[in-house]
């Protein structure tokens, strides 16, 4: 099995992101019976689509994006990707779409079920969400499966949330629930074990 696995960098006030930071950890202890590519992409909309028409060339079996999500206790596994691209807060104005006329959503084809029942019986907390929010990780999950779909290639692809690491929370001295890098790296450790060993849908061209 094939996968590409991708994270993000730091932004804002957070000099470190959790979901690079449990990537490299996963790295140290690189996981078996799997080819993982793995990449750190920009907090930048139009960096991401770019990297992504790169990367996305290449044949996988599935993708698997993550990224943090401050102020989350959980691990959260994104069922739904929406065509928008932001929030706009004037009251009664739309929040534009991502792709014009494109689909309003797409659904994750990953065994989140499976996923969310390794993880616990782990002992990590985790919930399935239900939409990956309206900002750039909602973009990265929506414009995979959009990229996908224009291609006519049917490869799962999800969003994978994680709590900040216990690290950036003390080195912050911020009040944020978290994780330790080594659970959130377990945490991804899991996923792709179950991942192998649940049957997936074969990538195939659509007609």
């Amino acid at each position: 099995m094939r996968v590409l696995l991708t994270a993000f960098e730091s932004y804002d006030e957070w000099q470190e992101n959790a979901s690079w930071l449990a990537l490299v950890a996963l790295l140290r202890e690189r996981p078996e019976n799997l080819d993982l590519v793995t990449r750190r992409y920009p907090v930048d909309l139009q960096g991401v689509q770019r990297r992504l028409q790169d990367d996305l060339d290449a044949d996988f079996d599935a993708v698997v994006h993550t990224g943090q999500a401050p102020g989350s206790s959980t691990i959260r596994l994104e069922a739904i990707a929406l065509n928008t691209a932001g929030r706009v807060e004037q009251t009664g104005q739309p929040a534009p779409e991502l792709v014009p006329g494109g689909p309003v959503a797409y659904r994750s084809r990953l065994p989140l079920g499976e996923f969310q029942k390794s993880l616990l019986d782990a002992g990590i907390p985790t919930s399935v969400s239900y939409h990956a929010g309206t900002f750039l990780c909602n973009a990265t999950m929506f414009m995979t499966h959009h990229w996908f779909a224009q291609q006519r290639i049917d490869t799962s692809v999800g969003f994978i949330h994680l709590p900040l690491a216990s690290q950036q929370v003390a080195s912050a001295a911020a009040n944020y629930p978290s994780l330790p890098t080594e659970t959130l790296a377990e945490a991804l450790r899991i996923i792709l074990q179950t991942l192998v060993v649940t049957p997936l849908p074969a990538p195939r061209h659509m007609a």
